[in-house]
C-alpha cells in the first residue's frame, strides 16, 4: 500500500525558513512525478512545486526563488525547502506523487493518484 508521510511543518516568522519533508513508502520517487500542493481554507488547493523524474523542477510563480523541491532517491524522500516565507503561504501542504508530469500539466490534481495527509506551514509577520 503506498503511503506518503509529511512532516516539517510549524509555524515561523516571516522572513524564515523550514523544510518540508515526505517520506514515500511502496512506490519509488525517482521514477514519477512527485509535486508539493498547498490549501488555505475556502480555497482550492493549489501546485507549488513539482519535480519530475529527479530531474526537472517546476515551480508556481509565487515561489520562484524561494523555494526549492529536491529529492533523496536513496531515503525515497521528498523535500521542500522554504526560505524567505511570507504570511500568504501559510496553508496546509500536501505531497503527491503521480505517473508523470510536464510543464503544462503538473499543476493538474488529477495527475497525482496518492496524496499525502498535509502538514500545515503558519507564517505570522
Amino acid at each position: 500500500q503506498v503511503q506518503l508521510v509529511e512532516s516539517g511543518g510549524g509555524s515561523v516568522q516571516a522572513e524564515g525558513s523550514l523544510r518540508l519533508s515526505c517520506a514515500a513508502s511502496a512506490y519509488t520517487v525517482s521514477s514519477t512525478c512527485m509535486a508539493w500542493f498547498r490549501q488555505t481554507p475556502g480555497k482550492e488547493r493549489e501546485g507549488v512545486a513539482a519535480i519530475s523524474r529527479g530531474v526537472l523542477t517546476y515551480y508556481a510563480d509565487s515561489v520562484k526563488g524561494r523555494f526549492a523541491i529536491a529529492q533523496d532517491n536513496a531515503k525515497n524522500t521528498l523535500y521542500l525547502q522554504m526560505n524567505s516565507l511570507k504570511p500568504e503561504d501559510t496553508a496546509m501542504y500536501y505531497c503527491a506523487a503521480g505517473v508523470g508530469c510536464t510543464s503544462a500539466s503538473w499543476t493538474f490534481r488529477f495527475k497525482y493518484n496518492y496524496w499525502g495527509r498535509g502538514t500545515q506551514v503558519t507564517v505570522s509577520s
